[in-house]
């Protein structure tokens, strides 16, 4: 990608983000957060989970 067409995206992307409402960028912004999922997975992948079935399957 040539640095002319990586600025045309970047003003493409920043000015499509500022023509939208504010309250449609607030709640994408929700909807985004809302379905990223938990830190320990995000950061660890399944292993802590696996760890944590396995303590509550001993209880």
């Amino acid at each position: 990608m040539k640095t002319n067409d990586y600025v045309k995206y970047i003003t493409q992307t920043v000015v499509k983000y500022i023509d939208q409402p504010k309250d449609e960028r607030k709640q994408t912004k929700l909807a985004k957060k809302e379905t990223k999922p938990p830190f320990l997975f995000r950061w660890f992948g399944v292993v802590p989970y696996a760890i944590m079935a396995i303590f509550k399957k001993t209880k």
